[in-house]
């Protein structure tokens, strides 16, 4: 249940849909006081999520820095979280734009810092298919594809969510007899959460995050322009955000 309701209202973290909203109230309402509210909210969304700076700032605040990892020090596993990429109909697998998570894990193993990876993700779909692919496996091809041996990759295929990639990965382990810490390999944005949940579940994680989305660096003009970046990007940090709390909350984090 807690999957489904966190899939159903996911579209109303999305500050374009705010605007679409109270649109179409501005259209439907008659009294002038509140149509000059409902203006001065939709000029007030589009002036705040389309700032870059602001997005941005708001980022680098949240994002955990880069880890560094000495020479010589090595990891009995790196766990990486799933949401890289998606299916086409005839089940063609195809990386999106959080394909850094595998590019890094694929380094830390070649570099000799972890000896074998674990790859968590299911079918992250409240409607599936019969027979419907599997990310962990298409993840599980990719790396085989890469140089890296089969036996040095197990995947777990059951989870759809951050705290199901923490409970069953825990599963996984109990078998494994790995010395804990496990690097985990997420994105930075996601990071805070999956660390919080990871500890819960009761797993010893370093974290190594990657596919980071804001940065501090040099201001320039273009920084306090409206994009749309910003506002394509706000869903994805809003439920972090809000995920979090969440977890919290509900005993998961």
């Amino acid at each position: 249940m807690f999957f489904i309701l966190s899939k159903i209202l996911l579209f109303l973290l999305s500050p374009l849909w705010w605007v679409i909203l109270l649109g179409v109230w501005l259209m439907i309402s008659r009294k002038s006081s509140v149509k000059k509210k409902l203006r001065i909210s939709i000029i007030a969304i589009l002036i705040i999520f389309t700032n870059p700076f602001l997005f941005n700032t708001l980022l680098v605040k949240w994002q955990p820095a880069p880890t560094v990892i000495g020479p010589h020090v090595q990891y009995d596993a790196g766990i990486i979280l799933g949401g890289m990429g998606t299916f086409d109909k005839h089940h063609q697998w195809f990386f999106g734009g959080t394909a850094d998570r595998f590019i890094q894990t694929e380094e830390l193993y070649h570099k000799g810092i972890i000896k074998k990876i674990i790859v968590s993700g299911g079918v992250g779909k409240v409607l599936t298919e019969k027979d419907e692919p599997v990310e962990a496996t298409a993840l599980q091809q990719e790396l085989i594809s890469s140089g890296i041996p089969a036996s040095n990759i197990i995947i777990e295929t059951q989870s759809r969510n951050t705290f199901e990639n923490a409970t069953y990965s825990k599963e996984i382990l109990s078998h494994l007899h790995l010395k804990e810490p496990l690097i985990l390999i997420t994105s930075a944005m996601h990071m805070p959460r999956a660390l919080a949940v990871f500890k819960k579940v009761g797993i010893a994680t370093i974290g190594y995050p990657c596919d980071y989305k804001g940065m501090e660096k040099k201001l320039s003009a273009t920084d306090f322009i409206p994009s749309e970046e910003p506002l394509a990007g706000w869903p994805s940090f809003i439920k972090e955000i809000i995920g979090y709390q969440v977890y919290k909350l509900t005993g998961k984090a």
